[in-house]
């Protein structure tokens, strides 16, 4: 599956959001004046004049990039159906072989980011299938075309300039650079920013190739995720067996007690022992108390840092345990969830009622998880964040 087809856009693109500047191209209107304001703010930012004639000459609008833009509804899926269908056996023996063959780029990437091999190779498998598919979108048409459209023209608009900094590096030809429909390249998937600020030389050749070399790419991932402040040699993510008494109100990732402090209302490991009792964590039950249980540590948080998806960030991150040795989740026998279209119902009563969900598109994201948790407390529910048709039924 070409996961990264569809992944929401990173926060670290987010961010950039806050920078837009006064003279910044407005966004819509006819293609060939915007493409026109871009020439002119890329010159006046410093951008040599006929570098960027160059880079914009061949630019076209993708009516698929914004067709990909608008059908996420994937993200509409529970964990348990969407993990299920990402990790395969088949992804499990590759990432295997994957960290056997490029062993000593682990051990580099250990040794100097602290992060565990597992991590890496599980966005390496669900961004490209580990560098076999790496999204066939032009890669400048795809930024013009989102910056041109007004749903979130300041998250891509810097990637264009990011991109004309890699063009007159060498390392980005508008022309055939491909990758995914947001605009991300390599077998990691990286946008432009991303690159000029993380990528690295993991091969020792004198360039960042993230589309032809695993050292780079892999080396460039880790150091991206370092710098979204990934806590060195910590834990991530750990199973658990939780106590039928919890306060259930005391899930979600609202909510952060030491380990100590979970251990002592009865949360367990199940297999092995939580991660030192100082640690900050949540308790995360994607399907209510009902499902599969997970503890959360700080380094959790930072995946929202590489994608926005509740759904993806958990099923990566369980990947990640299940290829540094962890057994297949408890999937348990959780209430029957909403569809779409009765999530996006549930979504407005819930709107309407002064909650901010993020929007209706039929998702469960944490902004309707918490809303349904604190609705359910009103309406003397569980408050476990997992919306069922009771719910509904009583709004």
């Amino acid at each position: 599956m070409r996961c990264r087809d569809l992944l929401f856009v990173t926060l670290s693109a987010l961010a950039l959001a806050g920078h837009a500047r006064a003279q910044d191209t407005p966004c819509g209107g006819e293609f060939a004046a915007f493409v026109d304001g871009l020439e002119s703010e890329a010159v006046a930012s410093g951008h040599d004049p006929d570098t960027v004639r160059r880079f914009l000459a061949g630019v076209r609008l993708d009516p698929k990039v914004l067709q990909s833009d608008r059908g996420q509804g994937i993200f509409q899926t529970p964990f348990i159906e969407f993990s299920r269908k990402l990790i395969s056996q088949n992804r499990l023996d590759r990432g295997r072989a994957m960290s056997e063959q490029w062993d000593e780029v682990f051990d580099r990437i250990e040794t100097d980011f602290g992060i565990a091999r597992g991590v890496l190779l599980a966005f390496w498998a669900f961004e490209t299938d580990y560098g076999s598919f790496q999204g066939d979108f032009n890669t400048a048409n795809a930024l013009v075309t989102l910056a041109h459209d007004c749903r979130r023209p300041d998250i891509f608009r810097p990637q264009i300039f990011s991109a004309m900094t890699l063009y007159e590096r060498g390392d980005f030809d508008p022309a055939t650079t491909t990758g995914a429909w947001a605009g991300e390249i390599g077998m990691v998937q990286m946008l432009p920013k991303d690159i000029l600020e993380n990528g690295m030389d993991g091969d020792g050749d004198g360039h960042v190739k993230l589309k032809t070399s695993v050292p780079d790419a892999l080396m460039s991932g880790a150091r991206m995720l370092s710098g979204l402040g990934w806590r060195p040699g910590e834990p991530w993510l750990q199973e658990v067996v939780l106590p039928p008494d919890l306060d259930w109100s005391m899930t979600g990732l609202e909510t952060t007690l030491t380990v100590a402090e979970w251990e002592r209302l009865g949360v367990r490991a199940r297999e092995g022992a939580l991660d030192d009792g100082r640690f900050e964590a949540s308790i995360i039950i994607p399907q209510g108390r009902g499902g599969p249980s997970f503890i959360a540590y700080p380094n959790f948080r930072i995946y929202f840092d590489w994608n926005q998806s509740f759904v993806y960030v958990m099923t990566a991150a369980y990947f990640a345990t299940r290829l540094d040795g962890a057994p297949v989740y408890d999937a348990g026998s959780p209430d029957p969830g909403l569809s779409g279209a009765q999530m996006q119902d549930l979504q407005r009563r819930l709107s309407d009622l002064g909650y901010d969900v993020g929007g209706v598109d039929g998702i469960l994201g944490a902004g309707t998880r918490a809303a349904v948790r604190d609705m359910q407390s009103k309406l003397g529910l569980p408050s476990d964040g997992w919306p069922t048709r009771d719910l509904l039924d009583k709004l």
